[in-house]
């Protein structure tokens, strides 16, 4: 299946073959995309940069979205090498574990603002950037979780957060849709990664979410990549501001 032959995309998010950006950057190759990838630093390099070599990726930089230019770094070599950019995948979310862990009551305004930098405002920054590039229009992608919509235990601050951030989307829709950018943000069930390991008592929402789910199993990578491949192809032109879930139906549960 070669539903984005001939398309570039810009991934950001991989910390290892276990991250949700990978599973997406994994089906959108195989799909016939072409990818930019990008790694946190230094440290995160020789964990990423073999996975993207395996993808076939020409552009593999470093992104620290709170680092200042690095981000605007990426886009000015995907505009020298490419000219163009059809979709990006925005995959990274962050907060001090002292905010993520404590109660929302009591999340420091340093914590709440870094947490919203690197989990929101930096999509809106992908977007700003993205828009010159995608003159044939585009795709833009965000990762959620069903915590933005109900109150999740334990999910804390992480709540407020990704509710903000489909919130965003669905503005950015609205806002993008005349040039015909379509944004759409993924609401996966629990999955085992990095990023996850820093939520109290993440196994309990894993349990929960196979005994609760109707189809009683947790969502793979694959799963989530393969609707991301989908969202970001020409089939699913007509769709934007979406939250799509991808969670065995958990959300329809009671």
């Amino acid at each position: 299946m070669v539903m984005l032959s001939g398309k570039k995309g810009l991934v950001i998010g991989i910390a290892n073959e276990h991250s949700l950006a990978y599973g997406c950057a994994r089906q959108f190759r195989a799909a016939g995309a072409e990818l930019a990838i990008t790694y946190l630093n230094a440290k995160a390099e020789p964990y990423v940069r073999p996975l993207a070599d395996a993808l076939g990726s020409t552009i593999i930089m470093p992104c620290d979205v709170t680092i200042p230019g690095q981000l605007e770094a990426v886009y000015a070599r995907i505009a020298t090498d490419w000219g163009r950019l059809d979709f990006v995948q925005h995959a990274i979310a962050y907060a001090p574990k002292e905010d993520l862990q404590g109660r929302v009551t009591d999340c420091s305004a340093a914590g709440f603002a870094l947490a919203m930098e690197v989990s929101v405002q930096s999509f809106l920054r992908m977007a700003k950037l993205s828009e010159p590039l995608m003159t044939a229009g585009g795709c833009l992608l965000a990762m959620s979780y069903y915590g933005a919509e109900k109150a999740i235990a334990h999910y804390n601050i992480m709540g407020a957060v990704k509710a903000a951030l489909e919130a965003a989307v669905r503005y950015m829709a609205v806002e993008l849709g005349p040039e015909g950018i379509r944004v759409n943000a993924l609401s996966p069930g629990p999955v085992k990664t990095r990023a996850a390991s820093g939520i109290e008592h993440f196994d309990e929402l894993l349990e929960r979410a196979v005994r609760e789910a109707p189809e009683h199993r947790l969502v793979t990578l694959d799963d989530v990549g393969a609707y991301a491949a989908f969202l970001a192809s020409d089939a699913a032109k007509a769709i934007t501001g979406n939250i799509a879930y991808i969670d065995a139906g958990y959300h329809v549960v009671a």
